[in-house]
């Protein structure tokens, strides 16, 4: 008795869905890692047509919100908290650190008058205060 043997054909794996899902999975971390900065922070900087200071190796970017509440780099903190963390920088880095003050246009002055007397006072000398470019 004879059988028949069938030709088999090569099984291939089919790599279009696998290549479909690589560029999702790219194009949703490309989009998730361009958020903004501090996306909790809502301030409206006041406009100005002063030049921009040029960025230091040792930057403090201290965000002042409308309701009075204090933010070091993106994270919540009281005068007080702030004053000892001023301190810890300016021992470290003294007259290099500058420190950039983001101050809402809707911010009592006064509150900005004591960032700037704690930065003051820890030795931190270089401040700036964050504006918003004039559209002339």
């Amino acid at each position: 008795m004879r059988f028949q043997t069938r030709s088999r054909d090569d099984v291939q794996l089919d790599m279009t869905p696998l290549v479909d899902v690589v560029f999702l999975l790219l194009i949703f971390f490309m989009l998730s890692t361009s958020l903004s900065v501090n996306p909790g922070i809502k301030i409206d900087l006041p406009k100005a047509s002063a030049e921009q200071v040029k960025k230091k190796k040792t930057t403090l970017r201290v965000a002042i919100e409308p309701g009075g509440r204090i933010f070091l780099e993106g994270k919540k903190l009281s005068l007080e908290q702030l004053r000892e963390k001023f301190k810890v920088v300016g021992k470290e880095h003294g007259d290099e650190a500058l420190v950039v003050i983001e101050a809402d246009k809707k911010v009592y002055h006064g509150l900005v008058v004591k960032v700037m007397d704690a930065a003051k006072s820890a030795g931190l000398n270089k401040l700036a205060i964050a504006t918003q470019p004039n559209e002339e």
